[in-house]
């Protein structure tokens, strides 16, 4: 590689403690969008990494959670670097999957089994768009009555996958909505319907 690798966290505790937080908020409430700012200085990832998902690569991501990414050969070195993190080629086979691209089959990817729903995988897709308003209608665990989410970039036919990883529940992967600095979550239990 004849790159120069660039920064990670300026203040490793302290960001990373900011970027879970965000992480526990979107869990907790499906589809409520939020901003990684605050960050010193503010993260700069090799492209085609967005700041939010580099974020969350660096916050949950160590020596012992196998990632998979396409975001090339800058950001894998950049992630192996900074978190230390096992680069596998197989989607299969990770922990945390970063998809900067079409994302692979949510069927493929680790989905735990009804005994250890937790050894399942978790997506952070990177998507050009991200905002509440009109869009998909969520509904779940952690949503009141309804929520509306904007997401704009995802691959055709995402909704029907989506239901179908539902449908596996308690297995099944959680998903991280990423676009620059802001991220939403979809856990498994959270149903989406296009509006």
């Amino acid at each position: 590689m004849t790159g120069t690798l660039t920064a990670g966290f300026g203040e490793p505790v302290l960001d990373a403690q900011r970027c879970f937080r965000a992480v526990l908020d979107a869990m907790s409430r499906p589809g409520r969008v939020q901003r990684l700012a605050g960050l010193s200085p503010p993260l700069a990832p090799p492209a085609p990494l967005g700041a939010a998902a580099a974020a969350v690569l660096l916050t949950l991501s160590d020596a012992d959670t196998p990632v998979w990414l396409d975001a090339g050969a800058a950001a894998e070195a950049w992630l192996r670097f900074h978190a230390g993190a096992p680069i596998v080629a197989a989607p299969a086979e990770a922990a945390f999957l970063l998809a900067s691209g079409p994302p692979p089959a949510l069927r493929d990817l680790a989905q735990g089994t009804d005994e250890e729903p937790h050894r399942s995988a978790t997506l952070i897709l990177e998507v050009a768009a991200l905002e509440e308003g009109d869009g998909w209608r969520l509904t779940g665990p952690g949503i009141e009555h309804a929520h509306w989410l904007r997401v704009t970039g995802l691959p055709e036919g995402f909704a029907a996958a989506w239901q179908g990883n539902r449908a596996r529940f308690p297995c099944g992967i959680d998903l991280l909505l990423c676009a620059g600095d802001r991220l939403a979550a979809l856990p498994r239990t959270t149903a989406l319907e296009i509006g």
